[in-house]
């Protein structure tokens, strides 16, 4: 059978490289480990661990990828047509946003809550309009009716109710202005505690910049 061969590198940073590959079947999505400095190995193997994990709990469910195979050192998921967020910010579009949070509310039913929203690289607009949501690395797993994984499901939200504010702020309801206004001790903590850390990691130690998942700066 002939090897799946590399159309384009999306992205390359210091926890791998994805790349939109041609397979026997069509094209697909890899993450390949295997340029990941040896440091820094076993956080990327984790990371990409948690995401296969993630995708296998979301088998079948539409707008996500779907994982295709996990080796220990190369992900490969399905491949989506679309553009993220900011490549084509769906301004004034009540429909997509309505559609995200149904996307969403299917998604944490599943028992995952996905923690890393804030990007609008990790929201897709589909060729058709629709919503799609990618890049499961720092996803939780568990019992949507626990108090933890409900707090997370709200944090979640919370960001797609951002992204709504900056893209469609006419159409926010009451109760979404509440939510927004809501912060929770998770996020504080994590402001006060994980975000520095975060950025001297990412910043000082890796020296890349993904710009808060924004896109490219100008």
């Amino acid at each position: 059978m002939r090897s799946p061969s590399e159309i384009a590198a999306l992205k390359a940073d210091s926890f791998g490289r994805i790349s939109l590959m041609q397979g026997p079947e069509g094209p697909f999505v890899r993450r390949d480990l295997a340029h990941v400095p040896l440091w820094l190995r076993l956080p990327a193997w984790w990371l990409a661990r948690r995401e296969a994990l993630a995708l296998r709990q979301v088998a079948g469910m539409a707008d996500v990828p779907q994982l295709l195979d996990w080796t220990g050192r190369r992900l490969d998921r399905s491949y989506m047509e679309g553009a993220a967020m900011y490549q084509r910010p769906p301004r004034g579009d009540l429909a997509y946003f309505r559609r995200a949070r149904r996307l969403l509310q299917q998604l944490h039913r599943c028992g995952i809550a996905h923690n890393d929203l804030a990007k609008e690289a990790n929201w897709l607009v589909l060729d058709d309009g629709r919503p799609a949501i990618i890049d499961f690395q720092l996803a939780t797993r568990g019992d949507p009716r626990s108090r933890w994984m409900r707090l997370l499901a709200r944090q979640d939200l919370r960001h797609l109710l951002k992204h709504k504010r900056m893209y469609c702020a006419a159409s926010l309801t009451p109760v979404e202005k509440r939510v927004l206004k809501r912060t929770s001790w998770v996020r504080d903590l994590w402001f006060r505690t994980g975000k520095p850390v975060y950025r001297f990691i990412t910043r000082r130690l890796l020296k890349w910049e993904d710009n808060e998942g924004q896109g490219p700066k100008p």
